[in-house]
């Protein structure tokens, strides 16, 4: 299961019901197979470290002959793969794993769109009754996996769509549905299942850990919850920031008050020590899934190889912990560099977008969060693009309005008051490309909504008057 633009086809999965559970197994592409330590493609594959996804290319780790063909597992295409094969009881417990080369041929490939579809269905064929008993296995990890304090910080992701002169048509926001999560699930219980193998065995090889946050960056966050009006207890503990990230889910802040909680968190990265995962729960946890697209994954394959129930000739690991060590800081670097331009090059096609609404007969409008007020103008977020910008006073819609500095608010002559807090309906009338920020207008409609207590609202307040988205 994948998006429906994707190449190259990491994982497969095949899962059977048993009298006392399930048995999962998760195919990975056997990328170690031809990727041989110390050679050219091996090399390059390091140099590069992973791929990076531009919203109109991709600039692979390994070379498209590889990456596109002979390891994507493609339907009925005969490929190898590293197989980890789960058993579970019907409390989502596993109770075992073993590991294997295999050769597969995949049955379907599907999008997301189509898996999720066939997990609302009731078709009877072998492909969405497996897709359906995947779920029933998934569900109970997910449910597992938060009641041990795995943070839920998944939202919807928002990308641009080009046309094939790579201009931008429009933007779609992806939603974290089932089908993603089906998958998900699936993959962190193979990685954990590596993990805990390459440990027990004394294997050398590379994790994927992440740390504890500061404990002053959770506060910061804390305290920008209670602005919001969520209450908030000790998050220094788990038990109470779960309780605050439930709180704050379906509510209308809770997608920029998970990017502000991302922020305030220690960036995940690599290293040879199972320092465990703060954000998954789990002591044990590395990347085994997507050797295709990310070199980390292909040395947890050569560590795994002399455990594997039938090891390949000579099977060695992956090499000495000293040297594992370097590839570790090398690959986290090029992964924070790779990350970093996915991002800026994304929200350049955002604001390319944003661009062309300006003049647009019929903008669209985006619903915006009031950050804060100044003298000069009225500043917002519109968090789901994650992208900020200014209302100047001469865009304040309906009457004359007048800046309260004692209050830190825009205040009219009918009484309506801007402040921060407020969420209002607005549309771009400028934007500058270069420096990533954009001015908007509001438009009218009966009164803006509050998400916190941050307003100073008045008797007479009457609001604004008017008619008017996998990598761990």
């Amino acid at each position: 299961m994948d998006p429906a633009s994707a190449r190259d086809f990491d994982d497969a999965i095949s899962i059977t019901a048993t009298p006392s559970g399930w048995t999962l197994a998760v195919h990975i592409a056997d990328v170690s197979h031809f990727v041989k330590p110390g050679g050219s493609l091996d090399g390059e594959a390091l140099r590069r470290g992973n791929s990076t996804y531009l919203p109109d290319r991709v600039l692979p780790m390994l070379p498209p002959r590889l990456s596109d063909d002979l390891c994507s597992l493609r339907p009925d295409v005969v490929r190898l793969t590293k197989v980890c094969e789960m058993k579970f009881d019907k409390k989502g417990k596993m109770l075992r794993a073993r590991f294997a080369d295999a050769f597969i041929r995949s049955k379907a490939r599907l999008t997301y769109q189509e898996a999720f579809a066939m997990l609302k269905g009731n078709d009877k064929g072998e492909v969405p009754s497996t897709v359906r008993e995947a779920w029933n296995l998934a569900s109970i990890l997910r449910r597992n996996r938060y009641a041990k304090g795995a943070l839920d910080l998944d939202f919807p992701e928002v990308r641009a769509v080009m046309d094939k002169d790579g201009r931008v048509t429009g933007i779609i926001t992806e939603e974290y549905d089932e089908s993603h999560q089906l998958i998900e699930e699936c993959m962190l219980a193979a990685n954990e299942a590596v993990a805990l193998a390459l440990k027990n065995g004394n294997r050398p090889t590379i994790y994927r850990v992440h740390e504890e946050p500061d404990s002053a960056k959770l506060f910061e966050f804390g305290q920008l919850c209670r602005l919001y009006g969520h209450p908030v207890h000790d998050i220094d503990q788990r038990q109470y920031l779960n309780e605050l990230m439930k709180s704050i889910k379906g509510s209308p802040d809770e997608q920029l008050l998970k990017l502000a909680l991302l922020k305030s968190l220690m960036r995940a990265r690599y290293d040879t020590e199972p320092l465990g995962h703060y954000g998954l729960a789990t002591p044990n946890y590395c990347h085994f899934t997507s050797p295709i697209r990310r070199y980390a994954d292909l040395v947890v394959h050569r560590s795994l190889n002399p455990l594997l129930a039938n090891p390949p000739k000579g099977a060695k690991g992956a090499g000495s912990t000293g040297r594992l060590e370097e590839d570790a800081e090398h690959i986290s670097e090029t992964e924070r560099i790779s990350a970093s331009a996915e991002k800026n090059a994304n929200r350049m096609k955002l604001f390319e977008w944003l661009e062309g609404q300006c003049y647009a007969d019929h903008p669209e409008v985006h619903e915006a969060l009031v950050t804060e007020t100044r003298h000069f103008g009225v500043l917002l977020e519109i968090p789901r693009l994650q992208i900020k910008g200014l209302v100047k006073p001469d865009k304040l819609p309906g009457g004359r309005w007048v800046y309260e500095a004692f209050a830190s608010r825009w205040k009219n002559d009918h009484g309506s008051v801007l402040c921060a807090g407020l969420r209002v309906p607005v549309i771009p009338v400028k934007v500058d490309r270069e420096q990533q920020w954009a001015d908007f207008a509001i438009v009218s409609r009966e009164k803006p909504r509050q998400t916190g207590k941050t307003a100073f609202p008045t008797k007479q307040e009457k609001g604004i008057s008017g008619r008017g988205r996998r990598n761990r």
